[in-house]
């Protein structure tokens, strides 16, 4: 287990009797470096969607567990949001949850001289994803998908 997943699975470990606590779920949650500095990334939900209370609540109770076991010893930054309308789909339990709705996807290299592609989510499994689009049943290998996120329709 990399340091990355150490860090992520104690976080969620610590976050889901608040997330409980506050009437929220746990989405996802993720450490990341980015432009040289880290982010502790907390993302929550609950059918009617989070608020910014929801947030500083969790964020609050957060931060003190993280204080208290202070297990990342890197600096870092806190954030704790919704995961928002065009949520990035990386674990199985979010491909479930978004089955039958429109998806973006973005490969990593063209398949049929195009990177982006779009569509209703239909299966998936371990290796591939298949969306449906215009009536066309396209199959994804996962290791070629950069991200896919539900797709915001305006």
């Amino acid at each position: 287990m990399s340091r990355r997943e150490e860090y992520e699975e104690k976080t969620e470990r610590l976050l889901t009797p608040i997330a409980e606590a506050n009437g929220v779920s746990i989405y996802d949650v993720e450490y990341v470096k980015e432009g040289g500095n880290y982010y502790l990334r907390a993302y929550i939900d609950k059918p009617e969607g989070v608020n910014i209370q929801d947030c500083e609540n969790v964020s609050r109770a957060l931060s003190d567990g993280l204080d208290r076991e202070d297990f990342i010893p890197d600096a870092y930054t806190l954030e704790v949001s919704s995961p928002g309308l065009g949520r990035t789909l990386k674990k199985d339990k979010h491909l479930q949850a978004s089955m039958g709705q429109e998806v973006e996807i973005k490969l990593f290299k063209p398949v049929d001289q195009r990177k982006d592609y779009a569509g209703i989510l239909d299966s998936f499994d371990a290796d591939s994803i298949t969306v449906l689009d215009e009536n066309i049943r396209r199959s994804f290998k996962r290791a070629d998908i950069a991200v896919i996120r539900l797709a915001l329709d305006f």
